[in-house]
């Protein structure tokens, strides 16, 4: 790392690059600033003018609308919140420059691009992260501990919310998140989450399959998966042209285990046969992307080997799943057709 900060008290800063002016890039910038972990020093766009109005509410950042200059300066890690389809390419020419990268979910469109940054930042002695902020949460590492001695029947995870680019779609026009073009789709937006989940807490599953309402262009509103496991199915849903207010649930021998939703978790409680309740200690983070942003920092800092590989190979699997299922379903993006 080149330009880390020791600030007042000790506090070691780590300075920060972005790529994506939308407003996830904010909302990742107000996680970030508010850890104390990192601050915000460079900004790429394909234009300039997008970059200044970006940064109006920040200080003293650099501004660049060529990605080797952007690269050149002297930050430690780059957040890429730009299309999927650019993730891979800007990925592999920030830990080619000796960047960490916090790539927003879904990191890439295919497996082997994954193993491939892997590699890469292995090469470059860089971490490589996927911001799917609830892989991250505190709550799944309390809901997989009080798991731990129930035999697991079954779960239901979802994530399906209307999509504020619905009515742009209904006009005519093809938002980023509905295009083949640049990889978007229910599956890889929000399917990610339960499939992280899932992983999360039961590891990787023997068989994945997916069925999908589709645009022309093979791009999925809303679909419904099965991940299997030897003894047991996750159902998934994924929507964007639909709303879901289910909460998810996880089925044991014991009873069920109920969820308010399946990403910033503000509460699980099980209720056994006898229609007992019990609480599980979740404390909501103030933040959607607190924890995740805080797990970076930390993993930077302190190096844990043996976690981060965890990290790793947990991502392996759900991008595995991701192609399997999109191919289950037929979705294919522009650069697979």
């Amino acid at each position: 790392m080149k330009s880390i900060i020791t600030c007042g008290k000790g506090v070691t800063m780590l300075k920060l690059g972005i790529i994506g002016t939308s407003s996830i890039s904010h909302h990742f910038l107000e996680a970030a600033h508010t850890s104390g972990n990192f601050q915000l020093g460079a900004v790429y766009s394909r234009k300039i003018e997008t970059a200044e109005n970006f940064v109006e509410q920040y200080q003293g950042v650099k501004l660049f609308d060529q990605l080797n200059d952007f690269f050149n300066d002297s930050f430690d890690v780059v957040y890429i919140a730009s299309p999927n389809s650019l993730h891979f390419s800007q990925a592999k020419m920030a830990l080619s420059a000796g960047k960490h990268v916090i790539l927003e979910k879904p990191a890439v469109t295919q497996p082997q691009e994954w193993q491939d940054l892997v590699e890469t930042a292995k090469d470059n002695k860089c971490f490589i992260f996927e911001a799917a902020r609830n892989y991250h949460e505190d709550a799944f590492a309390t809901i997989k501990d009080f798991l731990a001695n129930k035999q697991i029947l079954g779960a239901d995870f979802n994530y399906a919310k209307y999509s504020s680019k619905m009515p742009n779609l209904l006009a005519g026009d093809t938002p980023n998140v509905f295009s083949d073009r640049f990889a978007g789709g229910a599956l890889m937006d929000l399917g990610i989450y339960p499939i992280y989940a899932a992983v999360r807490l039961f590891g990787k599953p023997t068989h994945a399959t997916y069925q999908a309402q589709k645009l022309d262009n093979s791009i999925d509103l809303n679909g419904d998966g099965i991940l299997s496991y030897p003894d047991y199915q996750v159902h998934i849903k994924a929507g964007k042209n639909i709303t879901s207010n289910l909460p998810c649930e996880i089925y044991t021998t014991d009873g069920t285990l109920t969820l308010n939703t399946i990403e910033h978790v503000q509460s699980a409680f099980f209720t056994d046969h006898q229609g007992n309740d019990v609480q599980l200690p979740i404390q909501q983070a103030p933040h959607t992307m607190t924890e995740e942003v805080a797990d970076f920092a930390n993993m930077i800092k302190q190096a844990d080997r043996t976690l981060y590989q965890s990290w790793i190979d947990d991502a392996t699997h759900v991008h595995d799943l991701l192609y399997t299922m999109r191919q289950d379903a037929g979705i294919r993006f522009e650069a697979e057709k």
